[in-house]
């Protein structure tokens, strides 16, 4: 089984991770995208990233500096999601899990593992090139998807990222409903890293097993569910 999650906007770089770091499997595509969006002048990245004139100085230099902030992927990302994860305290058995089962996906870097090296961007899927292929969909095509060498695909990415493999692998897929049954974006991202917390801690192997998920006040629900979707809903 693999489980995929989406990157965060937001990045936090530490050094105090004792684990030798691996090397990202598409760091070629990596390096040439890099390359290219570097070449772009400042408003031609602004306009591509959809970003403000203080966002797009900060985005300009991720991409025109070196870096000497670099981390593992598992402890770099640091939106909500990940902050509910907590991987920085993970048990080394905790770790030997996610580094088995988690892939994150990433616009700049395609698929990574926990412990791979990575540096600072900002690159979200869904982004529209101003080169050729124009589209991160088209650049990546069949490959991440093929990258995901298990039968079993747990899906807790947004869709912008599970786009990249739903059309090549069949997923299966998480919803987390509110009270009122309705999905809201922050409870969703929580819920995402507290069950990869949670199947970390349990070391879950067989998909089924989630459905004992409860943590944030989720609890199963077996009416709107089947092989292929697993709907949690808060209950209170």
């Amino acid at each position: 089984m693999k489980i995929i999650v989406s990157p965060t906007k937001q990045m936090k770089f530490k050094d105090d991770f004792y684990i030798p770091y691996t090397t990202p499997a598409f760091l070629k595509e990596s390096e040439l995208l890099r390359e290219k969006l570097s070449a772009l002048d400042f408003d031609t990245l602004k306009k591509t990233m959809k970003v403000s004139d203080k966002m797009a100085g900060k985005v300009y230099d991720l991409f025109h500096t070196g870096h000497s902030a670099r981390g593992c992927a598992l402890l770099s990302y640091s939106g909500i999601a990940f902050q509910y994860m907590a991987p920085g305290v993970f048990t080394d058995r905790e770790i030997e899990y996610v580094e088995n089962h988690l892939r994150i996906l990433s616009g700049l870097y395609g698929v990574l593992r926990p412990l791979d090296q990575i540096e600072g961007y900002r690159l979200e899927m869904q982004t529209k090139l101003p080169f050729f292929p124009f589209s991160l969909y088209d650049f990546w095509k069949d490959a991440l998807a093929q990258a995901l060498d298990d039968e079993i695909i747990l899906n807790l990415a947004s869709e912008e990222y599970a786009k990249c493999i739903r059309p090549y692998k069949p997923l299966i897929d998480v919803r987390f409903l509110d009270v009122d049954g309705k999905e809201k974006g922050v409870y969703v991202k929580m819920a995402r890293g507290e069950m990869v917390r949670y199947m970390a801690e349990k070391n879950i192997e067989r998909v089924e097993d989630i459905r004992h998920f409860d943590r944030q006040n989720f609890a199963f629900c077996p009416e709107r569910s089947n092989s292929r979707l697993y709907v949690f809903q808060k209950t209170k």
